[in-house]
């Protein structure tokens, strides 16, 4: 099973192409990468993108998070809560708070399918087989 991160990277990529936007986490790759005349803002985890383009960009990795969010479901349905359950090592932990907050925008999309109660039922089935296989 994919992870959602798998379904946005080719159209972020993309999208980041189109914007003139890079990533940049020194000083040094900062200006290896900008280009004269160009103003850009940081747009949060070091993405760099010119001030004019900004507000575009943002519209459009909205637009493809939620794409990708639509694909997952299609593809595994409610599994995907398990996979954040093991994603997030909450066998280990027992705190399923990460899982809850990874569902949020599943729940405001599809919210009958992704219900309080059904993240926490997945999850104690997902606690079950990590208990089955040892998986601690």
């Amino acid at each position: 099973m994919k992870y959602l991160s798998e379904y946005m990277e080719q159209a972020q990529s993309q999208a980041f192409e189109n914007a003139g936007a890079f990533f940049a986490f020194s000083n040094k790759q900062f200006h290896e990468k900008k280009k004269e005349g160009i103003t850009y803002v940081n747009m949060g985890a070091n993405l760099i993108c010119p001030k004019d383009k900004a507000r575009d960009l943002r519209a459009s990795l909205d637009t493809i998070y939620e794409a990708a969010i639509k694909q997952d479901v299609a593809e595994n349905g409610i599994k995907v809560i398990s996979r954040e359950y093991f994603n997030y090592e909450c066998q280990i932990t027992c705190d399923t708070s990460e899982v809850f907050d990874a569902m949020e925008s599943y729940k405001r999309l599809f919210p009958e399918m992704f219900t309080d109660e059904v993240i926490k039922s997945e999850c104690k089935k997902a606690f079950a087989l990590a208990v089955e296989n040892d998986w601690f």
